[in-house]
């Protein structure tokens, strides 16, 4: 299993052993990842930067109340550029989509956005970057005929877009820097093939270890979800509560 998900911790293959069935608690797992030398390479920590953290505004309270979007690039094997349009929902984790073109203008935002909303249902909110591709006259305009309103971050200000920070960061880290694409074709392939494992597969930390799937699947009912994560010193279930 660390094999197959190499940039996978402890903790998330953990809770993968524990999803197939087996009873076995962190513990054991973790003197097993140790004997086996399977940590993963520490990550020089970065230099923090002195300036102004606060709370992220208007913080999303439930599916489809604030959504946010960012670009991402990278390269074909031949150098070829590669630009990658990000849409998460805030709440349920959940990617909606991974758009890889040549490059990203106004209206290839625009149908992407257009589709999702037609697909998905309109979001209460939509966050970006305040970047040049969001200030085009053309997203601003649409955005104001739509029941969707667009909350722009201050400049130099990543915390405010932690979370598709967070995600951009996992997908390149799981994606992006363990691929090299002989294509945009083979681009657009593995990159939505990532995508549905991270929606239906992965195990979220923030989300007690669901997927985005099945969190965005209970996070509507009045009835509490039990997961299974079994320990085997005292046999307890978390149980989520929605």
């Amino acid at each position: 299993m660390a094999r197959r998900n190499k940039r996978y911790g402890c903790p998330r293959i953990t809770a993968l052993l524990q999803r197939e069935g087996m009873k076995v608690n962190h513990k054991r797992v973790h003197r097993i990842w140790k004997d086996e030398g399977l940590a993963l390479p520490r990550k020089r920590p970065a230099r923090r930067r002195v300036g102004p953290v606060g709370e992220i505004f208007m913080k999303a309270e439930h599916e489809n109340h604030v959504w946010c979007y960012d670009f991402l690039e990278d390269r074909t094997e031949h150098g070829d550029a590669l630009r990658m349009l990000c849409v998460v929902d805030e709440y349920t984790r959940m990617c909606h989509e991974i758009r890889v073109e040549r490059s990203l203008g106004a209206d290839k935002v625009l149908d992407t956005l257009n589709w999702l909303f037609l697909t998905r249902g309109v979001p209460g909110h939509i966050r970006s970057d305040n970047g040049p591709e969001f200030a085009a006259n053309a997203v601003r305009q649409w955005l104001d005929r739509t029941d969707c309103s667009a909350i722009f971050i201050e400049p130099g200000s990543p915390w405010e877009n932690s979370y598709i920070e967070s995600f951009n960061g996992k997908f390149r880290d799981e994606c992006l820097n363990r691929e090299v694409f002989r294509n945009i074709r083979e681009a657009r392939q593995v990159v939505e093939n990532w995508r549905r494992h991270y929606n239906e597969r992965r195990p979220h930390s923030s989300l007690g270890y669901l997927t985005p799937a099945e969190y965005a699947a209970h996070s509507g009912s009045s009835t509490p979800f039990r997961f299974p994560l079994n320990d085997k010193a005292n046999d307890k279930t978390k149980t989520l509560i929605f």
